[in-house]
């Protein structure tokens, strides 16, 4: 339990560190209680959407793009369940969030998707992010109860298969957050008074080259958690992560028991990028993001940093990761993220196994291991629990990895 934690700055920690990392959670938010952002770090709500329920992809750097299908595609690119191997897909998750920080923060993921023929499937996904309780203060200090701050998504999914090569998802969402539990606040600027909710809606595609050759590519894109403003009871509107996901991997069958995936992801955030303020919180440089529409911060964020493009593309993550698949029962995961430090500087190596029984039944497991001492993410896990049932008819060819 989070003792003597005011309800704002518990607002202020989901919003701010539970994604960034140490730069960011070092430098504070324009957009959270007036701090300054020196390094301009976009800053929505709702962070929960963006962080990887998939043991498997987490242990590959949290590249999972263009990867092999599985039930996670449906956080990934739901896109590839199109082309699954199976009729049928269920997976369980379960993630302790910024252990070192909070004691019990977790996100538990629950997914399924069925394939109605074999062009077309449809996905299910129930994400709950637990973020624990909180003991609400007074100004002076004084305990005013116990609280629970928690947020989740439901949200389905239509995929199809457009030729033998490419296919296309789409998921609509309904999203709910609620930091303070149901605690009322003062009425104090900034402090939520009520959950905010909205509808969201994904759109990606998965294209396999199926070439006969000893390596075979695949490659994909989403655009997620498109959306929106929402509110959480004042004047304030906040935008929530929609997210631009770029990634190809190459799949090479090594003999007739192994096989050898390569992957790299790249993201961008598209919300509005904080603009240059004086010393007055007056804006100098950029744009404001309290003057702009939903749809223009999402198509803007592209062209709204205060220094231009190099400033743009520092938005950029970059992630690379590698898995060794043995007679489709053992695997084993390495990868890397990298993020600008002028962007969050989230910087970690990724590893992890992975075990199937019956070529049914998986376990995945994933660990992060910071390259800078003190990050909040130190000691990030995942538990992974999957199972892939019946045949489907056509399985795609450099598919199967998972």
């Amino acid at each position: 339990m989070i003792k003597n934690i005011t309800p704002v700055l518990k607002a202020t920690l989901m919003l701010f560190v539970a994604f960034s990392s140490n730069y960011a959670f070092a430098q504070g938010s324009t957009t959270v209680n007036g701090q300054v952002n020196e390094g301009r770090i976009p800053t929505p709500t709702m962070l929960f959407l963006a962080i990887s329920p998939d043991a498997r992809a987490a242990a590959m750097g949290d590249a999972g793009v263009a990867s092999a299908n599985d039930v996670y595609s449906l956080y990934w690119n739901p896109a590839k369940i199109a082309v699954a191997e199976k009729n049928l897909g269920v997976g369980i998750s379960y993630t302790p969030w910024l252990r070192n920080l909070v004691p019990d923060m977790a996100l538990y993921n629950l997914a399924g998707y069925k394939k109605i023929d074999k062009n077309q499937a449809f996905g299910l996904v129930v994400n709950y992010f637990d973020q624990g309780l909180f003991q609400a203060t007074l100004e002076n200090g004084t305990p005013n109860g116990n609280y629970n701050s928690k947020e989740y998504s439901v949200s389905g999914t239509y995929a199809r298969k457009l030729s033998e090569k490419l296919s296309l998802g789409v998921t609509v969402k309904y999203l709910n957050s609620n930091l303070l539990g149901n605690y009322q606040g003062g009425g104090s600027v900034g402090v939520a008074t009520k959950p905010a909710s909205t509808v969201a809606a994904d759109v990606s595609i998965f294209y396999n080259s199926k070439r006969d050759k000893p390596w075979n590519y695949t490659y994909g894109a989403m655009i997620s958690n498109i959306s929106g403003q929402v509110s959480y009871g004042g004047v304030e509107k906040n935008f929530i992560p929609t997210n631009l996901k770029l990634g190809a991997a190459a799949i090479r069958t090594l003999d007739a028991h192994s096989k050898l995936l390569l992957t790299l992801d790249l993201n961008k955030m598209m919300v509005p990028t904080p603009p240059l303020r004086d010393a007055n919180n007056k804006v100098v440089k950029g744009t404001d993001p309290a003057n702009v529409t939903a749809l223009s911060g999402i198509f803007g964020s592209f062209g709204d940093a205060p220094d231009g493009f190099g400033e743009e593309i520092k938005e950029f993550t970059m992630s690379f990761g590698a898995e060794y698949v043995y007679n489709d029962m053992f695997a084993i995961r390495t990868g890397y993220f990298n993020e600008s430090q002028m962007k969050g500087n989230r910087k970690y190596v990724t590893a992890g196994v992975g075990f199937k029984l019956e070529k049914k039944y998986a376990i995945d497991f994933a660990y992060l291991f910071p390259t800078s001492g003190g990050s909040p993410l130190a000691n990030t896990l995942r538990l992974t629990l999957s199972a892939n049932l019946d045949s489907a008819p056509k399985a795609s060819p450099g598919s199967d990895l998972k």
